[in-house]
C-alpha cells in the first residue's frame, strides 16, 4: 500500500508579486510543504524545508539581503525532522530524500539526513557549481544548505524512485536550471502531482502567470503547461508549491493525503 503525507517545512513572509508577477505590491505568508511517500520498498521525503536556524538567526545564516526580504514565521515543530516524528519516524527511517531544487526553503534540512541518498537533477547540481551560471544572477542557490558532504545522487530527467512506476521524479526546468517535480500513483486510477516551485499557487496555473524568480522563462512556461496538462487532461490531483489557501485545507501528518 502506498501513502503520501504532507509535512510542514516552515512558513515564509515575502512579496506576493514575486510569486504572481502582476499582483499589486503586498506581503503574504506562505507555507513550505514537504511530502513523505511511504512505499512498500521504502520512504521518499520530497524536499526538506527550512533550516531550523532561520527562526533565530536568518541574518547570520543568509545575510542582510535575504533577512530583509524574507520574514520567517515558523514555530517549534515546523521542520522536516519534527514532522517525521509525528509519524514515529527519524531521518534514519527515510530511504531517499529528493530536492526539487536548491533554494534555501527546499533544501534547508538536508544536513539532517547525512546517511540518506539525496536525489537531485544533475542539471541543478551542475548549475549551482557553475561560475558562469551564477554570474548571470538568475539562479541563486543556497550553499549553506546544500554544500555539505552528503550522499547526493544525480539523476537525469525522469527517475523512477522505486522501480515500479508509482513514484517518479520528473524535470520541470525553468524556475531553476534543474528543478524537478514529483508524480505519485497510489493506484491505477489516481495521480498525485507535487509541483514544488514549478507552480507556486493554483492562480499561477489557472491564469498562466509566471513568478519573477525564474532562471529561464521559456522553460518554466513549458513546465507549467506540462503540469496543467497533468491536472486538466489527465485528472491529476495537484499540490502547489506555496499556496496558502490549499495548505489550509490539506490533511497533514500524521493524517495521510492518500
Amino acid at each position: 500500500m502506498l501513502q503520501i503525507f504532507a509535512l510542514c517545512g516552515g512558513y515564509l513572509e515575502l512579496p506576493r508579486e514575486s510569486m504572481i508577477r502582476d499582483a499589486p505590491p503586498s506581503r503574504w505568508t506562505v507555507p513550505i510543504p514537504c511530502f513523505l511517500v511511504v512505499h512498500t520498498r521504502g520512504r521518499l521525503l520530497f524536499d526538506t524545508g527550512l533550516h531550523c536556524e532561520t527562526m533565530t538567526n536568518m541574518l547570520g545564516r543568509y545575510g542582510e539581503e535575504r533577512a530583509r526580504r524574507f520574514g520567517v514565521h515558523s514555530r517549534a515543530g515546523d521542520d522536516a525532522v519534527s514532522q517525521l516524528g509525528r509519524l514515529g519516524l527519524t531521518p534514519a527511517d527515510v530511504t531517499y530524500v529528493a530536492n526539487s531544487h536548491w533554494h534555501f526553503d527546499h533544501c534547508g534540512g538536508n544536513e539532517s539526513f547525512p546517511d540518506t541518498p539525496i536525489l537531485v537533477q544533475r542539471r541543478e547540481m551542475d548549475a549551482a557549481r557553475s561560475p558562469e551560471v551564477l554570474a548571470q544572477g538568475r539562479y541563486r542557490p543556497s550553499p549553506p544548505d546544500y554544500d555539505h558532504p552528503l550522499r547526493y545522487q544525480p539523476v537525469d530527467g525522469e527517475h523512477d524512485v522505486f522501480g515500479d512506476g508509482t513514484v517518479v521524479l520528473f524535470p520541470t526546468y525553468g524556475h531553476t536550471p534543474g528543478h524537478q517535480s514529483l508524480l505519485v500513483r497510489p493506484d491505477r486510477a489516481t495521480r498525485l502531482v507535487v509541483t514544488a516551485d514549478a507552480c507556486y499557487t493554483r492562480e499561477n496555473m489557472d491564469r498562466d502567470v509566471l513568478p519573477t524568480i525564474v532562471s529561464d522563462e521559456a522553460e518554466m512556461s513549458h513546465s507549467l503547461r506540462r503540469l496543467r496538462d497533468l491536472r486538466d487532461k489527465q485528472g491529476a490531483t495537484t499540490f502547489y508549491g506555496h499556496d496558502p489557501r490549499q495548505w489550509q485545507g490539506l490533511p497533514r501528518a500524521p493524517l495521510p493525503l492518500a
